[in-house]
């Protein structure tokens, strides 16, 4: 085994950081309410966001005039912009847990999620069993416990129970991998206003890494996704021109509203981007993908 070597840094006091973060050009008219911010969010957190502002990447020199209020202000714009759309994951995956739950139990039994004859790749089969039986064990839920309590563990719950408890991945999962000839796979896509399963497996996906990345507390702001959602060139209702970067959050963001204009009518989303945005003019939204004209595109007028 070959030898490694010593990892060179050393953890830095607060003062430290403060004094390391000076020497690069940073203005900090507080110190003392700098150092509270170290001490809460970590000087490691910050540096995700503060790499925005510097001029030099390989000496960390900040450019000219950045202040650690400004660093603050960019931490503080994605954390409620992670919020919102945390908000807005959560109302897609609840109604692609409610369709999976209705029409595939109605088509075939309310056990079709444990028949390996409903899926493509018995493999993924198997793993998606896996992380079930997972979720069924170590879940709090009384529904659960109850169910297992009456009716014993010789069998897992019907869908509309087990369902509740896996998550959003595994559900995600589940669709992808359902055979083509089942009816149900087709219709809960055309729920969603989209074409067909192959688009709903691809912007499920998405959203999941999205909302994996928010409950993982990390910076999104201005992320490129490795998996966008496939890109919808015939929307049936009112969406963006094709993405210049189909990779940006611009573009999942309108995927999201897309969605749930169709299946959470009275949602805000659109309205808490737009605030969000107002209030925070110091944010370059070339960043995070959104054209200039972005306001004029039909979903977001």
């Amino acid at each position: 085994m070959p030898i490694k070597e010593e990892y060179p840094k050393k953890i830095l006091s607060f003062d430290n950081q403060i004094e390391r973060l000076i020497g690069r050009g940073l203005l900090i008219p507080d110190v003392e309410k700098a150092k509270e911010f170290l001490r809460n969010i970590s000087y490691f957190r910050l540096q995700g966001y503060w790499w925005e502002f510097q001029s030099d990447k390989k000496t960390h020199e900040f450019k000219e005039g950045t202040s650690f209020d400004d660093i603050i202000n960019l931490y503080t714009f994605d954390r409620k912009l992670r919020l919102i759309l945390f908000d807005a994951i959560e109302r897609v995956e609840i109604a692609l847990r409610s369709k999976l739950v209705y029409y595939l139990s109605i088509e075939l039994d309310q056990w079709w999620f444990e028949n390996k004859d409903n899926f493509h790749n018995h493999s993924y089969f198997k793993e998606s069993l896996k992380e079930i039986d997972k979720e069924l064990n170590r879940t709090k839920e009384v529904f659960i416990k109850s169910h297992y309590e009456k009716y014993g563990d010789k069998q897992r719950p019907p869908a509309y129970k087990t369902l509740e408890v896996i998550s959003f991945g595994c559900l995600s999962k589940l669709y992808s991998n359902l055979k083509k000839d089942i009816t149900a796979k087709e219709r809960v896509a055309k729920e969603f206003d989209l074409p067909n399963s192959n688009y709903l497996k691809s912007w499920s996906i998405s959203f999941n890494i999205v909302r994996n990345i928010i409950a993982h507390h990390s910076r999104l702001w201005n992320r490129n996704l490795d998996f966008p959602p496939r890109i919808l060139s015939k929307p049936k209702s009112d969406f963006i021109n094709l993405a210049e970067n189909e990779h940006s959050l611009y573009h999942i963001t309108s995927c999201l509203l897309y969605v749930l204009n169709k299946v959470s009518k009275g949602h805000s989303l659109k309205e808490k981007i737009i605030q969000l945005i107002e209030d925070s003019p110091y944010i370059d939204l070339k960043e995070m993908g959104f054209p200039e004209d972005w306001r004029k595109q039909n979903i977001w007028k």
